[in-house]
């Protein structure tokens, strides 16, 4: 088995391959990471590796609070994750490309990263400044049908972008163009919609493409009527994405 270290950035979010990351670094361990990040040669990849968090949160209390306000807030890589931080990300998560790592005056980093394969996660290591994992490389097995189901779900996803942009009272520009490779659309519907962290990370660890796209077929079609039903959709991007501080 064929396996890489890499360091480890947990998001309260999913990332998929070929998808655009912007990243507002300002805590103190993915700080280090970035600073060693810059130490890789620009003809190299600077790459690190996203996992969805399923227990804890990726930003660290930084003072006293709720609910002992005298408690002595944690510090280090691990902080927020638990004895064993493993257990606090999902096992499935993306490799990211950081092609922009750019250092502001305050020290922070602004970073804008992209997908590029998926990772499983074997190990966690909270030695050093931030956590770095050993990680698994996963193949895209496209599965049976996947080009048939892609056309399917492209068809589905026209429908749900109308009926999305009807609710929001907002215009659909008609001449977008989508891709037609099969795990590329299944990776950008993923993304598209309007789904939680666990049904996003479903998808990403879909055994192969025509296992996601069925997935998602089904989802467009379920929530294509749920919008169908609901007059208006007034706050579904404060309810229902994730914001990321990092």
């Amino acid at each position: 088995m064929t396996t890489v270290r890499l360091p480890l950035f947990p998001l309260n979010t999913v990332l998929f391959p070929g998808l655009v990351l912007p990243l507002n670094v300002f805590e103190e361990r993915y700080r280090a990471m970035m600073r060693e990040l810059l130490k890789t040669p620009e003809d190299e990849p600077r790459q690190f590796a996203v996992v969805a968090i399923r227990d804890g949160h990726e930003v660290a209390p930084s003072a006293p609070g709720l609910p002992d306000p005298t408690a002595v807030p944690e510090r280090g890589p691990a902080a927020g994750f638990g004895a064993d931080p493993l257990r606090a990300f999902h096992k499935v998560g993306c490799v990211a490309d950081a092609a922009t790592v750019r250092e502001r005056p305050d020290g922070t980093f602004e970073v804008l990263a992209t997908g590029t394969t998926r990772v499983r996660l074997l190990s966690v290591d909270a030695s050093g400044p931030f956590l770095t994992a050993e990680l698994e490389p996963l193949e895209e097995d496209p599965g049976e049908e996947a080009g048939t189901l892609a056309e399917g779900v492209l068809r589905a996803f026209r429908q749900y972008q109308k009926r999305l942009a009807g609710a929001r009272e907002r215009s659909l520009a008609s001449d977008a163009e989508l891709p037609d490779e099969p795990s590329v659309v299944s990776y950008l519907v993923a993304a598209a919609m309007m789904l939680d962290t666990p049904t996003r990370q479903r998808l990403l660890q879909a055994p192969d493409t025509a296992s996601r796209l069925r997935d998602e077929l089904k989802l467009l079609r379920t929530e294509t009527a749920i919008i169908r039903s609901l007059p208006s959709l007034p706050a579904s991007e404060l309810t229902r994405a994730p914001t990321s501080l990092n």
